[in-house]
């Protein structure tokens, strides 16, 4: 049997307070992977994690206690089953698939605040299961799955079609994240955007 390796990050990069990111390329997709981690006052949120590096992980247990994994999409399963088992935590995603393509975790609902300041927002019609994450300290930060992409040679922009499910519908639940404050957007692929992040999005979905 063929063992594909395991991509590694080496090390965690500090965002904003209380926001920190890891990332490592993964030849098996071909594509750079991003994760995201929330400081919150009820513990440290892991988004859409990959596995870190021996050397890496001491970054991470000084930080506050894990209190749980987030998985903005069916195809973002990465490590989150070996982090969930190292914290003995449990994993969250979108209730229509925790039944079926991701029985292992948690079902959220959409506009659910499931823990201090995290509220899962729904993005109908990009992958199965797709949720973007709202945290709402620090001048707001969303993270986001694949709906929403930050990488050459597209740049900042909406997964391209041939990804989703239903793009006029993604592009239209998209709109919901301008229901929210954030000045941040974190990507599953593609740099953060630290400043103005809102306004971009309500540009983006603002074009014809």
């Amino acid at each position: 049997m063929l063992v594909i390796p395991m991509a590694f990050a080496q090390e965690i990069d500090q965002i904003a307070h209380g926001v920190f990111s890891w990332q490592t390329y993964d030849k098996t997709v071909k594509a750079d992977l991003f994760s995201t981690g929330l400081e919150t006052p009820a513990g440290t949120w892991l988004v859409d994690p990959i596995a870190l590096a021996p050397e890496a992980l001491p970054s991470l247990l000084t930080r506050r206690p894990v209190s749980g994994i987030f998985v903005t999409n069916v195809n973002h399963s990465r490590a989150a089953s070996q982090f969930a088992q190292m914290f003995a935590v449990s994993i969250f995603s979108h209730a229509a698939i925790t039944n079926t393509d991701f029985p292992v975790a948690t079902g959220v609902q959409d506009g659910k605040m499931f823990s201090e300041g995290l509220t899962a927002i729904s993005i109908n019609g990009g992958p199965a299961g797709e949720m973007a994450l709202h945290y709402e300290e620090g001048e707001g930060t969303m993270v986001l799955g694949d709906a929403l992409i930050n990488f050459e040679p597209h740049g900042f922009g909406l997964l391209p079609a041939k990804y989703c499910l239903d793009p006029r519908l993604m592009r239209r639940s998209l709109r919901k994240l301008l229901d929210y404050s954030f000045e941040r957007m974190l990507f599953a692929h593609g740099t953060p955007i630290l400043r103005g992040a809102r306004a971009r999005v309500e540009q983006l979905l603002g074009e014809d």
